[in-house]
């Protein structure tokens, strides 16, 4: 067994037992493992151990990595998240090689995405990006704001509106923590209740990471970003 391997079933217990703390189903938390700076044979020692949903921040890094791995002829196909900030000029890109995008906090990058996807590949799958506790430097829709944006994005014809991500600050506490995470909660479940057309599949809400994914889960989280803790601790290039 590969230190990969270790991580991910540590993970992926943790995940479990968070879901058991919590009354919920087994199952009900999907694991996103976070692969920006790692290469495309980590990726492939996660994909053999049974992992298919990957998150990538770096566009550019991303494709190439996907190009790598798909020629190196894995049993299963996997599935590709963009969670990181999506440039203007990074926008065909992303439409035309990944399959979610989680980091929608603006109508005309979501306009740009929807003319962009290829016609021949499924609608791509975009979650709102919301900043539930930053200033207004920080990437995300104010909480007010992501109804509208929502709805707006819902009704682009080659996208899916999924759901919320959100990226909060850490917190000193665990109380804290666990408020910030339940605000979180409360705009998922505002624009899911109020949505209306084009909400249809609006089920996901990511949120938590390696060092929450515990609080994460008890608020609701359907899917977690775990990098580090499977992967290890990254050695950032200059970008």
């Amino acid at each position: 067994m590969t230190t990969i391997d270790r991580n991910l079933q540590g993970v992926r217990d943790r995940i479990a037992q968070a879901c058991a703390a919590a009354g919920r189903p087994s199952g009900a938390v999907e694991l996103l493992a976070v692969s920006k700076t790692f290469g495309a044979e980590a990726v492939r020692a996660a994909a053999l151990a049974g992992q298919r949903l990957f998150g990538e921040n770096y566009i550019q890094e991303a494709v190439e990595k996907m190009a790598q791995v798909a020629a190196m002829g894995l049993p299963q196909a996997l599935e590709w998240h963009c969670i990181g900030p999506v440039q203007s000029n990074k926008t065909r890109l992303v439409a035309e090689h990944f399959d979610w995008v989680h980091t929608v906090d603006r109508l005309k990058t979501a306009q740009r995405l929807s003319d962009q996807r290829p016609a021949d590949r499924p609608p791509l799958q975009v979650c709102i990006q919301v900043n539930v506790d930053g200033g207004p430097t920080k990437a995300g829709v104010p909480a007010d704001e992501a109804l509208a944006l929502a709805r707006a994005v819902a009704q682009l014809p080659r996208l899916r509106l999924r759901g919320v991500m959100s990226i909060p600050d850490e917190a000193p506490d665990a109380a804290r923590q666990a408020a910030v995470m339940l605000r979180v909660r409360q705009v998922f479940d505002l624009l899911r209740a109020q949505g209306g057309a084009g909400f249809e599949a609006f089920d996901t809400l990511s949120l938590g990471m390696t060092g929450d994914l515990e609080a994460a889960v008890a608020a609701g989280s359907t899917l977690v970003r775990v990098g580090s803790g499977i992967f290890g601790a990254r050695q950032y290039a200059m970008r």
